[in-house]
């Protein structure tokens, strides 16, 4: 890993979360491959810099069985949904998505999380070098 290329949590202010209907968790910078999450959403990601070759996404269940899948997108137009699985009650969803390309500099990467078709989550990180 080129020790230059980070990617940190994005946190959103007040005024833009408003305005977009959304919360995002904010953290310290973080090295590129790694985990971040928000209550039940997390995306962990493989790659380093601005290259994304495969993202997980985990959701976590909590009191019974749900149908549970995730969407996973970037700001710049890219986006995928995951298959839906019946989880048993205590137990992780994990997904996996392959965006396999570079994405410009201050992209945000973001995941929601689905219970029976609504969201219980999202995560968003910010891909930087």
């Amino acid at each position: 890993m080129r020790p230059n290329t980070i990617i940190s949590a994005f946190g959103a202010t007040a005024a833009t979360a408003a305005a977009v209907g959304l919360v995002f968790a904010a953290g310290p910078p973080a090295a590129a491959d790694g985990k971040w999450c928000d209550h039940s959403v997390c995306i962990r990601t493989y790659d380093t810099g601005t290259y994304l070759g495969r993202v997980e996404v985990s959701v976590v269940n909590t009191d019974q069985q749900h149908k549970i899948s995730a969407r996973v997108w970037t700001t710049n137009g890219w986006s995928a949904r995951t298959k839906t699985q019946a989880v048993s009650a205590s137990r992780t969803y994990r997904a996996k998505a392959y965006p396999q390309r570079h994405f410009p500099e201050g992209t945000r990467l973001c995941a929601e999380g689905f219970q029976a078709g609504e969201s219980v989550g999202i995560t968003c990180i910010t891909l930087s070098k």
